[in-house]
Parts: structure tokens; C-alpha cells; sequence
């Protein structure tokens, strides 16, 4: 899960600080979460999954599918 989060900032080019910023924290709460120092928060979590438009369930780990909302044809 929490390469997960680090692959996701990645691909936006955002660094820790400009996330943490985003979620109202410091960098350092954020680098945490990152490392699983700390757990996520249920409304970080959610936060998270809004802001790169994906499921709580792909930043978990519980599903390989990074973005549930495609339609399928």
C-alpha cells in the first residue's frame, strides 16, 4: 500500500511537501504514511483517493485496478 501512495505522487511530478500541503499537514505526517510508519487516516485515505481519481480499495492493495471508475464496454 504504501509504495502505492509514493507511485501515485510520482506520477503527478508532486513532491511530499506539495501532498502534505494539499492535506493540510506537514511533510513530515506525510512521509509517515508514505513509509507506514503511521497508519492513513480513514478521510486522509479518502482524500487521497479523490485527488488521484482512484478507489481506496487500489491504495490499499486490495485490487490491481488503479482506476474502477472506466466504464467497461
Amino acid at each position: 500500500m504504501y509504495e502505492r501512495l509514493r507511485d501515485l505522487r510520482e506520477d503527478k511530478d508532486l513532491n511530499q511537501t506539495e501532498i502534505a500541503k494539499i492535506l493540510g499537514m506537514s511533510q513530515t505526517g506525510y512521509s509517515k504514511y508514505e513509509t507506514g510508519e503511521n497508519d492513513i487516516p480513514t478521510t486522509i485515505l479518502i482524500k487521497l483517493a479523490d485527488f488521484y481519481n482512484t478507489s481506496t480499495d487500489y491504495i490499499l492493495g486490495i485490487t490491481n485496478e488503479k482506476n474502477p471508475y472506466t466504464k467497461i464496454k
